[in-house]
């Protein structure tokens, strides 16, 4: 009996924690890199959907007409983006598109991301001193922000 080979009660507790201590620090970051990502491929969509509002313009001499409408059913724009339809990584839902002439006469855009984002993914264009926002929004005249909802 004293030549049995095997571990110790004590030796498997020490690699249990040790794997507990590994799974408290990697959950977390995994999680985080997650939402960033979403954040990330949210607001690249969101760029592809700018670009091809500024090639409308650009071939039209003006934005297409849209009060809140998805992008799926602003007229005309579907051939600026290849037939393709973005999809919110971070939600439901389609990217809206507000356009339209000011009266002063200054064409203008906004584009609205449906889903809800982690705001700490958000620093990099988040207001200063703002930690609530969640929802991206980006403006052709002030380029990518946040906001606490969709609309606001």
């Amino acid at each position: 009996m004293k030549h049995q080979r095997g571990f110790t009660l004590l030796e498997m507790m020490v690699v249990v924690a040790i794997i507990a201590i590994l799974a408290a620090i990697l959950i977390p970051n995994f999680t985080h890199a997650r939402a960033q990502a979403a954040t990330s491929a949210c607001m690249s969509n969101m760029k592809t959907i700018a670009t091809a509002m500024e090639l409308y313009y650009t071939d039209n001499q003006a934005y297409p007409i849209a009060s809140t409408q998805e992008v799926t059913k602003v007229s005309g724009l579907s051939t600026y983006m290849g037939n393709q339809n973005p999809v919110d990584p971070a939600g439901s839902g389609s990217y809206e598109i507000t356009s339209g002439k000011s009266a002063t006469g200054v064409w203008s855009y906004q584009i609205w991301c449906p889903g809800t984002h982690d705001p700490s993914t958000l620093k990099s264009i988040q207001p200063a001193g703002s930690t609530t926002n969640t929802t991206i929004k980006y403006d052709n005249v002030a380029g990518m922000t946040t906001s606490n909802g969709a609309g606001n």
